[in-house]
């Protein structure tokens, strides 16, 4: 965001739609695991870091999706203060989700540390 706004929104949609994949992947794979390293007798933690980190895929489609859209949506002027508004809510929105992963980071390295 130390870009001007026209160069930060061109910046961003490339590396949105790169992004997009890997980190849903990332995410329901930690919670499948997590889930697993429960149910496998690991202790109430994984199941909690788990949750920790599946609850970033319905933040993303409720909280973030709408933000994406207008951010993507044709014609928008990229240089407008409204571009600029939509930049700096995503990246609010983005560091809950980054909390949530650092979150579940910690509550998944507990049981390994204790271990």
């Amino acid at each position: 965001m130390g870009c001007d706004t026209k160069i930060a929104a061109t910046v961003w949609a490339p590396s949105y739609e790169r992004a997009t994949v890997m980190q849903a992947s990332l995410a329901i794979v930690s919670l499948l695991s997590g889930v697993a390293a429960w149910l496998l007798g690991g202790g109430a933690m994984w199941l909690v870091g788990a949750v920790l980190i599946g609850s970033v895929v319905p933040f993303t489609f409720v909280a973030i999706m709408p933000t994406n859209k207008q951010l993507l949506s044709p014609g928008r002027d990229l240089a407008s203060s409204e571009t600029r508004a939509l930049l700096e809510k995503w990246g609010r929105l983005q560091a809950v989700r980054s909390l949530l992963s650092f979150a579940a980071a910690l509550v998944f390295t507990w049981p390994l540390l204790r271990a």
